[in-house]
């Protein structure tokens, strides 16, 4: 019984996340949550405590699926940047895949919460950082192995990284084709692999 009240309550708190993510926090009211999850207002509340609960909690399954990827990504590949260059490929296809939305859901949060909504914003913004903070890793240890240059920065690498997936996820929100996106990825994955001690060496 236990087992199936965790599962149940996984479930619902996947219907949550995909219902905040296409439609953000404000314009998801209990009503919809109700339906999505198949649940009264009751046993929302008794379960996640509130709305904004139910809502952070979405936002940290959601950052710790994304950071699962992520890291699966990396784990595949030898080389820190090779691995940085193939999750920015793996964004490339993005428009491919039926998803709520395909902007981010942190950033989208980040944008759209207010003062009032200061906790479940500044849980968008930690989790944000924690992101960044593994981009930032894979630069250092790109740096430690003697791929990259020991001039970069990799605090200013993965903040730059961040703002251009944030970019590259906002651009494919627009009605473009699927071709265009694919491209965009893959300059800026060329523009990391061209980060390569080696590839330094070439052009000097």
């Amino acid at each position: 019984m236990a087992r199936a009240s965790i599962h149940n309550r996984q479930d619902s708190l996947e219907r949550a996340l995909h219902l905040f993510w296409q439609k953000g926090f404000h314009a998801t009211s209990l009503k919809d949550l109700e339906k999505a999850l198949d649940m009264r207002p009751g046993s929302i509340y008794a379960t996640f405590g509130s709305k904004d609960g139910l809502f952070q909690e979405a936002l940290e399954r959601y950052a710790r699926l994304g950071l699962a990827e992520l890291d699966r990504t990396f784990q595949a590949y030898e080389s820190p940047l090779a691995g940085l260059a193939a999750y920015l490929r793996g964004l490339g296809g993005i428009c491919d895949k039926e998803l709520p939305s395909r902007a981010c859901m942190l950033v989208k949060s980040l944008l759209e919460l207010g003062e009032r909504e200061q906790i479940a914003r500044d849980k968008a913004e930690e989790l944000l950082a924690g992101m960044e903070a593994r981009f930032v890793d894979q630069f250092a240890e790109a740096k430690r192995v003697g791929e990259l240059d020991s001039r970069l920065d990799p605090v200013r690498l993965g903040r730059r990284l961040q703002a251009e997936i944030m970019g590259l996820r906002a651009f494919a929100q627009r009605d473009v084709d699927s071709a265009a996106v694919h491209a965009l990825a893959e300059d800026m994955a060329q523009s990391l692999e061209e980060l390569r001690v080696d590839e330094i060496a070439e052009i000097v």
